[in-house]
């Protein structure tokens, strides 16, 4: 989430806190959708618990901002983007983004003493920032989980001295691309800022406490980063860019298959409705352009870039000059089956947000892919608040449902079926003022790990999910 966005919540959040209170719709989470067989029934409020959730499920915090790690770090906090890895003995290994600013010592590993600094060394921090008042502290952890105990078994840190951590992806070959949300450049903070910024980094998943080396992904692009998901069949990388223009990326990797496979190079390039070039997707209220209809499949092709690592953050501007396509603030990207959903959080007539779905070529990245494209659709549209609102986060349920994440007050955790239907999930009672983010299945499909940014703790939420 941009930081105008969240400054915006924040000031809302204590209006509504201060002249609202917890009224019935707070509480129940307002209805969604009525229809039989439909969701899980509606959701209720229940005195001590963090959420509203329907009958017969239960949420427990696993992890929380400040808890001592088997590093013996702190765990930080601004809680974002998740990925879920099958783990040995049936354990759960997830890798968990935290979206700090430089100089937030506060919620970081050390939490202001810097002495704990010595237990990993300098070295080990992509922007070291001259060990200021500066220093880059956004970054990873690494969790196991045991799901029969319903306990963290390992927590440390895996990933520091980057910039605004936001969502990422995972690789078929177990590993978490971590993505920055920022363009700060060297020399920014004041002259603070040692290196570039703006780009995606690798983490391996292991049980082994230590730090991934933190080399960014150069050919994947330098700009506001959000998202990412890999096509299994060919390793070709999508990427979503939170901003208002934003496009939707894809990398043609060099190599893929194994921990360090993308940083072999490869072509970058975004996304050209075929019939519609420089198309606005955003369906702004009283937009120049045609609006950008629901369940309708467009036909589209890729175009290459250059210049990726620009300084001058223009990268989507010359490629929408070029043709492609414009989103409004794309955040997160899931895979389902054939198919990727991603979310642009606030498009649509109402700003509430849209949720897009990207059908690839049977010869995705190939000659042949041109006689057989890939499709766009808008999969979902919110006609109000009350369907979704500021969907960022997103993944596809077990039972193939997309389930998504509201960035807002008295946020929610959305389900939408594959016909367009909403309903709710979760809605965070305890923490109003702060957003859903990182909603991971495990593979058993029995819970659903997710994070509140603020005060940053990752829940798990159980309960009779469908299979």
């Amino acid at each position: 989430m941009n930081n105008s966005r969240r400054e915006f919540i924040r000031k809302t959040s204590i209006v509504s806190l201060g002249f609202l209170g917890l009224n019935q719709c707070a509480l129940s989470g307002c209805k969604v959708n009525t229809k039989q067989g439909i969701g899980f029934g509606p959701v209720s409020f229940r005195e001590g618990e963090l959420l509203s959730l329907p009958k017969g499920f239960s949420a427990k915090i696993i992890s929380r901002t400040g808890d001592k790690m088997s590093d013996g770090l702190f765990s930080p906090g601004s809680h974002d983007g998740m990925g879920m890895f099958a783990w040995k003995d049936g354990k759960v290994l997830l890798i968990r983004n935290h979206e700090l600013s430089p100089g937030s010592y506060d919620e970081c590993f050390f939490k202001s003493d810097k002495t704990l600094i010595d237990k990993i060394g300098k070295d080990k921090f992509y922007d070291f920032a001259g060990g200021g008042d500066r220093i880059c502290v956004g970054g990873t952890t690494t969790l196991i989980y045991d799901e029969q105990t319903q306990k963290i078994e390992t927590e440390y840190l895996s990933l520091v001295g980057t910039v605004r951590n936001c969502s990422g992806g995972k690789t078929p070959w177990n590993s978490w691309i971590t993505c920055e949300e920022t363009e700060f450049r060297k020399g920014d903070e004041n002259g603070a800022l040692e290196k570039d910024h703006g780009y995606n980094f690798e983490v391996p998943a292991t049980d082994k406490i230590g730090i991934a080396d933190p080399v960014p992904i150069h050919a994947m692009g330098k700009f506001v980063h959000e998202s990412v998901a890999v096509h299994d069949a060919t390793g070709i990388v999508y990427q979503t860019e939170d901003e208002g223009n934003g496009l939707l990326y894809r990398y043609l990797p060099n190599a893929t298959g194994a921990v360090g496979s993308l940083h072999k190079g490869g072509k970058l390039q975004c996304l050209v409705i075929n019939e519609w070039k420089s198309a606005d997707t955003r369906n702004r209220e009283g937009q120049n352009s045609d609006y950008f209809p629901e369940k309708k499949q467009f036909k589209v092709s890729w175009i290459d870039l250059d210049n990726v690592e620009s300084l001058d953050a223009d990268l989507r501007l010359r490629g929408h000059k070029m043709g492609a396509a414009i989103f409004s603030s794309g955040e997160g990207m899931s895979k389902g089956k054939d198919e990727f959903f991603f979310t642009a959080s606030s498009g649509g007539r109402t700003g509430n947000g849209q949720v897009f779905r990207y059908i690839p070529s049977k010869y995705e990245g190939q000659p042949q892919e041109k006689d057989a494209p890939g499709k766009l659709e808008l999969f979902s549209e919110s006609k109000s608040a009350d369907t979704f609102r500021y969907c960022d986060n997103i993944t596809v349920a077990p039972w193939g449902d997309v389930i998504i994440c509201e960035d807002s007050v008295d946020a929610r955790i959305i389900g939408i079926t594959p016909g367009g239907d909403a309903y709710v999930i979760a809605k965070n009672i305890g923490f109003r003022e702060s957003e859903f983010a990182g909603p991971v299945f495990s593979p058993s499909g029995k819970t659903l790990f997710v994070n509140i940014q603020s005060p940053g703790l990752t829940l798990a939420i159980t309960g009779p999910w469908r299979s």
